[in-house]
């Protein structure tokens, strides 16, 4: 449906669009976190609680990504504040690409194994084939910001 053509459930007078709509249980459940990829974790940590007063909640090296990550809340969700702990990670390589800046929005999910499938199951491209372990023993997946509107996107099931 092109975005000239796109209409809210029930629009037009499409009562089945409206009760399907309704029916349908949503697979995100929460922003979990915005994810900001910097070269100066330090710096960063610092500007955010000096501007904003945010202190981080939780901070950790994920060896698997390559990063290290702080966590600092705003009301229910996160700012995480990425940076690389080596240079082949995807962080290092984004910052080399595009430079500080927004990396990637995660979102909450019940299921992550059936939000990823979900996602499949309409032609989008992933990045991870199942779910694997995240940081403050979540589960994740990525989908591919090719089929996500330039957006990549991270399923969080805490």
């Amino acid at each position: 449906m092109s975005p000239v053509s796109a209409r809210m459930p029930g629009q037009d007078g499409d009562e089945n669009e409206a009760a399907e709509s309704a029916a349908v249980s949503p697979l995100l459940t929460e922003i979990d976190h915005v994810a900001i990829a910097v070269n100066d974790l330090g710096a960063a940590i610092d500007y955010y609680r000096d501007t904003f007063g945010a202190v981080v909640d939780h901070r950790e090296i994920v060896d698997s990504d390559g990063v290290e990550e702080a966590l600092l809340k705003v009301a229910e969700s996160y700012i995480q504040l990425l940076t690389p702990t080596r240079d082949d990670s995807p962080v290092a390589k984004f910052l080399e690409r595009k430079g500080e800046g927004l990396h990637h929005i995660g979102y909450r999910v019940k299921d992550c194994a059936a939000a990823l499938q979900a996602v499949k199951d309409q032609g989008g491209r992933v990045i991870d084939e199942a779910p694997r372990p995240g940081s403050r023993g979540t589960t994740v997946a990525f989908v591919h910001p090719k089929t996500a509107f330039g957006t990549l996107i991270e399923l969080v099931q805490e």
